[in-house]
């Protein structure tokens, strides 16, 4: 396994719809098990393959507590059938994203189809802070990031200060906030 560079805002490249992934074979579970060392050492709960500049439909998580034992969870085309009428608000964040953070308004439940790591057809439902998760990842599979779910004018400031660091650092740094 490896550990891969998270490219961040204003990276033109998080703004990318990724492509379907054909097949779950021995690259695509590579890309997983690298994407989840990169995520854990991060450390984050989730990551999309565009976060690691490959614009494929692959996402990892694992949102268990800090001391449970890990709880990965591989998706590869993942897509939400179904989301609740009700919504609740999560502060979130983004390995993209260094250091911002914002409350979110999503379905607060989702049922979700997709193939795992040995390739197989699933479907889960998942509510709190595992759904919000799926969404904020299927979301970056889309080339939506977190920030477009709040305020023009907070999306604007953040964009602007990113943009702002990302000038300043030679190509390949990753901006701190």
């Amino acid at each position: 396994m490896a550990l891969l560079p998270i490219i961040s805002l204003p990276d033109p490249r998080l703004r990318l719809v990724s492509e379907p992934v054909a097949e779950v074979d021995a690259d695509v579970r590579r890309l997983m098990d690298d994407m989840l060392e990169t995520m854990y050492d991060a450390p984050g709960i989730g990551l999309a393959a565009i976060q690691v500049a490959v614009p494929r439909r692959v996402v990892v998580l694992d949102t268990a507590k800090k001391d449970d034992p890990p709880e990965p969870i591989f998706l590869a085309n993942p897509e939400i059938v179904w989301a609740s009428d009700v919504l609740s608000v999560y502060e979130e964040g983004c390995l993209s994203i260094p250091e911002y953070y914002e409350e979110v308004e999503r379905p607060d439940r989702v049922r979700v189809r997709f193939l795992d790591r040995a390739g197989k057809q699933q479907e889960i439902e998942a509510d709190g802070l595992l759904a919000t998760a799926i969404q904020h990842e299927i979301d970056h599979l889309n080339g939506v990031l977190f920030i477009d779910h709040i305020s023009r004018l907070k999306r604007e400031r953040v964009i602007r200060k990113f943009s702002k660091v990302a000038r300043r650092l030679g190509p390949g740094d990753r901006p701190e906030a």
